[in-house]
């Protein structure tokens, strides 16, 4: 298969010595069972989280911990690695089966992926300072929104009821409904004193969960 290396190594601004390195980056499970980036994304996991504290740490050496591990896990997550490797078309570059299709439920997980094994590559390739240069670069945009993090309807339940009760609200599923593949959840939660209790739904159990703890906090006038 034939890759224009050049053209990625230039929207990443990173030219590889070794370009069977960044191919084998670029190549999944599917394509190649033994010889893929599974390893790599492995690695460019570690020096992703490595990059992200270290700038985490710098930018808010004041702000306490479990704010910082919020700011951590948004910048880290398949939905944020998606989206910059959607930035980079890097889709366009990936090396799949011939008979394998990213499916809507697997894509921010795969592309995700791969760009977690392309800074691998870099790492590999050119050391820290290189794949620290291309994470910066790339997670600025998302560096400076996390001084807006949002801390979710589940999270933000789970804290009040730790804190006024010291134990976690509790969700119960109560039913499925809807066609196989777009099946709706429904889940009760309630508060450990059990005064209090909330239905939601959703397209899948963590959403519903979502939606319940959202009308709870309402409900608690939290």
């Amino acid at each position: 298969m034939k890759i224009n290396f050049k053209t990625l190594e230039n929207i990443i601004n990173y030219s590889f010595d070794s370009k069977e390195l960044l191919k084998k980056s670029l190549t999944h499970k599917s394509f190649d069972d033994e010889n893929n980036n599974e390893k790599l994304e492995f690695l460019g996991d570690r020096v992703l989280g490595l990059i992200i504290s270290k700038n985490l740490l710098k930018r808010y050496p004041n702000e306490k911990e479990g704010i910082i591990d919020k700011k951590y896990a948004n910048l880290v997550n398949k939905k944020t690695c998606a989206l910059i490797s959607d930035k980079i078309n890097l889709k366009r570059f990936m090396i799949l089966g011939s008979t394998y299709k990213i499916k809507d439920q697997k894509y921010e997980k795969i592309t995700g992926d791969c760009l977690e094994a392309l800074i691998g590559a870099i790492f590999t390739d050119g050391g820290l300072k290189n794949a620290e240069k291309f994470i910066l670069n790339f997670w600025d945009h998302y560096l400076k929104l996390s001084n807006n993090t949002i801390i979710d309807s589940k999270t933000k339940l789970q804290e009040y009821s730790l804190k006024k009760f010291k134990k976690l609200p509790t969700y119960v599923l109560l039913k499925t409904s809807g066609p196989h593949h777009k099946p709706l959840f429904k889940v009760k939660v309630k508060t450990p004193d059990s005064k209090k209790e909330i239905t939601g739904t959703g397209l899948s159990k963590k959403q519903a969960q979502q939606d319940a703890a959202k009308k709870m906090i309402i409900e608690l006038k939290l």
